[in-house]
């Protein structure tokens, strides 16, 4: 690619791993710019390139705090807007808010919020790698390119595993279910669920309210030993007749759920355990996982997943714990963790980035990228 009509940025510095290797893969050079701080903590930027009628491309590593993260990329599509650039096409490896993609509770829906700040503040086009939720890319008013890092992370598996033909894919949750049957469909394996107790993060929260609403009043009518009927005059919309079941959840509320005990849906026994997840954040779900899957018999267990957080106590914990390996993709910087935790891999996705940045620049189709790969993934 020329450089005549394209820039390419790093907000995140010129020594980014992942910006140097997707550049010299363009065979582009970074443009030169520099983000910084006041003395009151307030976001500087000064873009010393020049950008007139050039397409550019920014790229944002979440590192550090992701709210500074934001103000640098909202900052930075302004800038490039008002030095007349002709697109602005952000590359997010990893979108943060992504996971706050529902109301709860009378909250917000911060990924709308975000995705409307973008927007609004010039960016043309969004290129990021496994959203957490694909529904995210309704919220934007721009086409946002959701690419896979599927095929990375099935390709280190066979490489990495030994034996991976005798394993099976495991999703930690039954939210995971699609996602780990992909895995398992072009890996040619079995599939197994945990099933109980965790709840999972992305579910739906109680906020108090009932539906249907409880009933003040009523009267009681037996016309039979089998079956109770009862005359509601309130409520006039329910009908005139109820079963004498469903007049109790009108009162009492509906039956409270009780998780059972977590347990193991399929069959683990001598067999390789790998937990296909899409973000490693706080990693106490998975290592509790990983123990639950050795005493249900696997002889080992493996987590794969795309964007590696490790938040709070995460290293320790994974340190400790009968996991074998955990593979994630370089979406975001790991390299002060890898020397702390030997059991976490690293896998470069800066080829899928460059390629996608390049058929973007050119013009061209896009689904080359996503050929037999399914929307599970």
């Amino acid at each position: 690619m020329g450089e005549s009509n394209i820039v390419f940025f790093s907000l995140k510095g010129t020594d980014l791993p992942l910006a140097k290797n997707v550049a010299a893969r363009l065979n582009i050079s970074l443009g030169v710019m520099d983000c910084g701080f006041f003395s009151n903590q307030e976001t500087k930027l000064t873009i010393s390139s020049s950008v007139r009628n050039k397409d550019v491309y920014v790229m944002q590593v979440i590192q550090g705090e992701p709210n500074d993260c934001i103000m640098e990329l909202l900052m930075m599509c302004y800038a490039l807007k008002t030095a007349c650039c002709r697109r602005v096409i952000a590359v997010v490896p990893y979108l943060p808010y992504s996971k706050q993609s529902k109301m709860r509770n009378r909250g917000a829906i911060p990924a709308k919020l975000f995705a409307q700040l973008l927007c609004r503040a010039g960016m043309d086009h969004m290129l990021t790698l496994d959203l957490h939720s694909k529904e995210v890319q309704g919220f934007y008013d721009c086409p946002v390119d959701n690419l896979r890092a599927s095929p990375f992370l099935i390709q280190c598996i066979q490489e990495r595993i030994r034996r991976y033909q005798e394993a099976v894919v495991v999703a930690r949750h039954p939210g995971c279910a699609a996602r780990a049957n992909a895995f398992a469909e072009r890996l040619q394996l079995n599939i197994a669920v945990l099933h109980g107790e965790h709840i999972h993060e992305d579910s739906d929260l109680c906020d108090g309210r009932q539906s249907p609403p409880a009933i003040r009043r009523s009267r009681f009518t037996s016309e039979s030993s089998a079956e109770c009927t009862v005359h509601i005059g309130d409520y006039e919309n329910y009908g005139s007749e109820l079963s004498t079941t469903y007049l109790l959840n009108l009162e009492h509320g509906l039956p409270t759920k009780v998780k059972k005990p977590l347990a193991i849906v399929g069959d683990v026994r001598n067999k390789i355990a790998i937990i296909v997840e899409d973000i490693v954040d706080d990693a106490t779900m998975i290592v509790d996982a990983a123990l639950i899957l050795i005493n249900g018999g696997a002889l080992s267990v493996y987590v794969v997943a795309t964007h590696g957080l490790f938040s709070g106590n995460s290293l320790k914990l994974i340190m400790d714990s009968k996991i074998e390996e955990v593979i994630v993709t370089n979406t975001l910087p790991l390299e002060h963790i890898l020397t702390k935790c030997p059991k976490i891999r690293q896998v470069d996705i800066s080829s899928v980035l460059s390629e996608a940045v390049r058929r973007i620049h050119n013009c061209e189709s896009m689904s080359y990228l996503f050929r037999n790969i399914p929307l599970e993934d």
